[in-house]
């Protein structure tokens, strides 16, 4: 952190450059009505304005520069407008009657654009939609996209797989920066839920180049809740109620703008008894709950903005071990208790994201600090696993237009500490870090954008002597020593992406990504009794790298929508683990070995929304992958494939401010009879979900109530990444969740 203050300390005197306003009017396209309440947003600068009642707007003090400029409003299609100052822009903006899904604005990198002007296949879901979905946690919420799954550890502890890749695979970007919830483990979730967020964006494929290490098959960009108009206070109390794990969450969040400050405060807590399966058989101690806090400043000053976070953290999540579910007497069905053994997560993350106006060229500073505290108890009060990860992050990036052109040239720094406090040690004491330097191009012309890049990363990881890390196990793999290694990297990107105004839509783009082994594969050595299995690691561990190619096709109009894409990711020292033939105290053992693996795959999606019957729509996908090794084994946690089928209509009034919609669909999930080494073949199933709500504004109040069901038919089911079927225990069973959030504007 100090050296960013010390960079901003030395640009902020140079900043220099007025500051322009953008005026207009927002009308219906075919009426010319003008439309009030509509929602102006440049993602960029982070700022915006409401309509009033004539449809005039003003954006006030924006600084030098391009920008992508998102109109929306209830029942009309989002439009995207590039604005460009410094020249005092006053415009008329007409809106469409929502007829079409149109994407909006998606953030890749370090700058906004166009969904199909990006060669990545980038695919967002709104916290509305997952919401409404009856999603239970984030990677739930997520999960509904074509091509993203969850591996499960119960209910409540579950982590994204994208493309069946996931763990340090996966790169979560949360508040500007990089976020890393010790995700090496299997049975360690992502812990994050919709809380104080306005959307998740999905980037499918590997996303090195931009986004650094662990990139590799994707990435999950959280991007918060827009700020409050200017001149207005705002705020809303959101509240979900369980059914199947009669749980809860609650939150409450209030934000303020003025033209050259914004703040926000939210609070909220979750809460959830142990889940149901379908046979209506109680899954003791998988409950789970926990506290969040967030708060925001935002700081506008000529030409610079900077928005700065904070985000807190305390969660406790129930696991399994033979004695809990086999003989242990149950407690009271609705118990919160976590006297029996658990996982405590404490996180403390602070970030400052900076975007600075040159007089020729703009710079991005991202800086942050997260504190991760991660215990285990095995019951009884007792600390096994005790671990403190202390993380530095600074990311700053230079951009300069050329004509047609943007070229950008960054780093990413990265440092990482990992301390050890418990009686019991899986992974010794470390520091890590990880510096780079990359180059990026980017063309656009009328129909056709080209980008590509090339990017160097090093890694330097040494592990330190972690007094009783072998002593207290007293198992195999004592052979492992303190070590450290240097690791380099260099990977690059080419896309291409063709469009017209209105219907096609083609990508075709070549990555890279890599990654080194986390401390758990270098290192481990231990028994994991949430993976019923002894791990040992492997200092001798080389890069992982991969080469993604990925094709993309999309057309609409005004009755359907139609997409559908291609994949095959080539990796080289692909590290998994591998069964052995010896036990250690009734524990198998397993070692983290390397070979050259591929997967492939393939997504499609069909909507009809016939411009007739607006409002009604009907959706179908389907997506699977396939991954396998050099020697001809399988990978694990490969997900089965599944076709989605939903109808829906939504009637919106726009005079009288309401709206509600109806919404019922199934899943279908076929067989996995293609298990990796040590996992079990997985049977199909079928799970039928509905729901529908509605939403009114009374003063200066919006309502909204929604009722969401899933699994409606109890189905009892394996799905094949949950990790409780070893334990002979099915998914959960049916769940009503039912939503009710008051806004107050």
């Amino acid at each position: 952190m100090k050296s960013f203050f010390v960079v901003v300390g030395i640009l902020f005197p140079l900043i220099a450059g007025a500051q322009f306003n953008i005026k207009g009017t927002v009308l219906e396209d075919s009426t010319g009505v003008p439309i009030a309440g509509a929602n102006l947003y440049l993602s960029d600068l982070n700022i915006g304005a409401v309509s009033a009642v004539n449809g005039d707007f003003e954006i006030k003090n924006a600084p030098k520069g391009k920008f992508l400029l998102s109109v929306s409003a209830i029942g009309y299609a989002t439009k995207i407008i590039k604005v460009e100052f410094p020249s005092e822009l006053n415009l008329n903006i007409y809106l469409e009657p929502r007829t079409v899904v149109v994407p909006e604005v998606v953030v890749f990198g370090h700058s906004s654009s166009s969904s199909k002007e990006s060669p990545n296949t980038i695919q967002p879901i709104s916290a509305r939609t997952m919401q409404e979905n009856g999603a239970i946690n984030l990677s739930d919420g997520i999960a509904k996209i074509p091509g993203i799954s969850q591996l499960t550890t119960g209910a409540g502890i579950s982590k994204p797989v994208i493309r069946g890749l996931y763990g340090n695979r996966i790169q979560t970007v949360m508040l500007g920066l990089r976020f890393d919830n010790q995700q090496w483990q299997d049975e360690h979730g992502m812990g994050l839920n919709d809380f104080g967020i306005d959307r998740v964006e999905v980037i499918k494929g590997a996303a090195s180049l931009l986004y650094g290490s662990e990139a590799m098959g994707g990435v999950i960009h959280i991007i918060e809740e827009k700020p409050s108009p200017v001149g207005r206070t705002t705020g809303d109390v959101n509240s979900k109620f369980f059914s199947n794990t009669n749980g809860y969450s609650l939150d409450a969040g209030i934000k303020k703008s003025t033209e050259k400050l914004s703040w926000r405060i939210r609070l909220g807590t979750e809460s959830h008894a142990d889940y149901k399966d379908g046979n209506a058989t109680r899954i003791l101690n998988s409950r789970y709950g926990g506290y969040f806090a967030k708060a925001s400043l935002g700081i506008k000053r000529k030409s610079w903005v900077s928005q700065n976070h904070y985000f807190f953290s305390w969660s406790n999540y129930g696991f399994l071990m033979d004695t809990i579910q086999l003989y242990d007497t149950p407690d009271p069905r609705n118990s919160r208790s976590f006297d029996r053994p658990h996982h405590t997560v404490f996180l403390n993350v602070f970030s400052s994201n900076n975007y600075i106006t040159l007089p020729h060229s703009t710079l991005r500073i991202n800086a942050g600090f997260q504190v991760n505290n991660r215990q285990e108890q095995e019951g009884g009060n007792k600390i096994s696993l005790d671990m403190m990860m202390n993380t530095s992050t600074l990311n700053a990036i230079w951009t300069k237009n050329i004509g047609r052109s943007e070229l950008s040239v960054g780093t990413q720094d990265f440092f990482q500490t990992n301390r050890n406090f418990g009686s019991r040690m899986i992974i010794p004491d470390a520091n890590l870090f990880e510096s780079s330097i990359y180059g990026y191009w980017k063309t656009l012309y009328e129909y056709v954008s080209l980008e590509g890049g090339i990017r160097y990363d090093a890694r330097f990881i040494e592990s330190l002597p972690t007094l009783g890390l072998n002593v207290a196990n007293g198992g195999p793999g004592n052979d492992i020593h303190p070590f450290s290694r240097w690791l380099s990297s260099l990977n690059g990107a080419l896309g291409l992406s063709l469009f017209d105004e209105k219907h096609w839509n083609v990508k075709a783009n070549l990555t890279t990504g890599y990654r080194s082994a986390n401390l758990a594969e270098f290192s481990s050595n231990g028994l994991h009794e949430g993976t019923v299995r002894y791990e040992i690691g492997n200092i001798n561990l080389n890069i992982e790298q991969n080469l993604c190619a990925d094709l993309f096709a999309s057309y609409q109009n005004k009755h359907v929508t139609i997409s559908g894409s291609g994949f095959y990711n080539r990796f080289l020292n692909y590290i998994y683990l591998a069964p052995t033939n010896s036990e250690y105290l009734g524990f198998q053992i397993f070692n983290y070995v390397q070979n050259d693996a591929f997967l492939y795959g393939t997504e499609a999606n069909l909507i009809l929304h016939p411009h007739q019957w607006k409002g009604f729509q009907f959706e179908n996908n389907y997506s699977i992958v396939r991954g396998e090794i050099a020697n001809g084994e399988y990978l694990p946690f490969i997900p089965a494939g599944k076709f989605g089928s939903a109808i829906s209509y939504k009637s919106e009034n726009k005079e009288k401010k309401r709206s509600w919609f109806i919404r019922g669909g199934g899943n279908y999930v076929l067989e996995q009879n293609h298990p990796g080494a040590f996992e079990t073949s997985t049977g199909d199933y079928f799970l039928i979900n509905a729901g529908g709500g509605f939403s009114f504004e009374k003063g200066n109040k919006e309502y909204r109530i929604s009722i969401v069901g899933n699994n409606l038919s109890n189905q009892v089911y394996y799905d094949h990444l949950s990790r409780f079927k070893y334990f002979g225990i099915y998914n959960i069973g049916r769940n009503i969740n039912i939503n009710f959030k008051i806004s107050f504007k």
